[in-house]
């Protein structure tokens, strides 16, 4: 075991880790499919400044973009939509999140799709509503998404976006296994990758947080392939390349307090819990 990691495992003993789906699950308290549906309200209150529920989902046919094993795609079904899909790449999912449907009796209001949101199977301008809740650190090509998002809408249509930033305290999406803020700053990749392999590994789940968080280049370097780093920086950015008008931007300090650090270019990576965008596509 080398020094760094040595270190980083000694220093997360002294840090508690944060409430995560992963460890609810293995304590038998919430699937993860339940868990997002619980966090179905704190989703949408991000964006009712400037939104209503009715207006985001009533009657309306909406997308739930890396919609995970559901949950929160289901959460928006019961707000009143005709109809939600949630595309995700990870097939095993399905299973969850269509049980949680018949749970909550909504399974003629859901459809879950395997697929990358950046080569979308729906026809243009199908949906209403699209819905990006912590999806857009993740994907591989954001700003194919992003077009695709276009694409798929309808004129008048809405994006809701919101994610927290790559220097968000746990940013790194660690904090299963590694309760360490700001860990990704203070150790490397490879540091990184070898200490959440020995935390996680004789968990019951343990290989598969390992496959879901860490792929290989294909030099066969080991890298964190969950995550695409997504700063604010980089992420207004790739707003100045699509076609979607910016109807609404707010940055929410990880306390009220520290609002002020928001105001600064550099701090705010650091001190923004959440990134909140709405995009509306003009009409045709």
């Amino acid at each position: 075991m080398s020094f760094s990691v040595f270190l980083c495992k000694a220093l997360n003993r002294l840090f508690p880790l944060p409430r995560h789906p992963f460890n609810l699950h293995n304590q038998d308290k919430l699937t993860y499919a339940e868990w997002q549906y619980d966090m179905g309200r704190r989703t949408v209150e991000f964006f009712l400044e400037a939104a209503d529920e009715r207006e985001m989902f009533g009657g309306k046919r909406v997308l739930d973009i890396g919609c995970g094993a559901g949950g929160k795609t289901l959460y928006y079904a019961s707000r009143g939509a005709a109809i939600v899909y949630g595309i995700e790449t990870v097939e095993y999912y399905k299973e969850e999140a269509e049980q949680l449907a018949r749970q909550k009796c909504l399974e003629d209001r859901f459809r879950f799709v395997t697929g990358d949101a950046a080569d979308m199977p729906f026809v243009d301008g199908f949906f209403d509503t699209i819905i990006m809740n912590d999806a857009m650190e993740h994907v591989d090509m954001p700003l194919q998404v992003l077009n695709e998002c276009y694409r798929v809408l309808r004129p008048g249509g809405r994006v809701y976006i919101n994610f927290p930033p790559y220097y968000h305290p746990y940013g790194a999406h660690l904090s299963d296994a590694i309760g360490i803020p700001w860990v990704h700053k203070a150790f490397g990749q490879e540091t990184l990758i070898q200490c959440y392999k020995d935390l996680v590994k004789d968990l019951p789940d343990g290989q598969r947080r390992i496959n879901f968080r860490i792929g290989r280049t294909e030099q066969g370097r080991e890298y964190f392939s969950y995550i695409n780093g997504m700063t604010i920086d980089r992420f207004e950015d790739l707003l100045k390349y699509i076609p979607l008008q910016v109807e609404y931007y707010r940055l929410v300090p990880l306390r009220k307090p520290l609002g002020v650090l928001v105001k600064s270019r550099t701090l705010r990576e650091y001190f923004v819990k959440m990134v909140v965008c709405i995009m509306e596509k003009g009409d045709a």
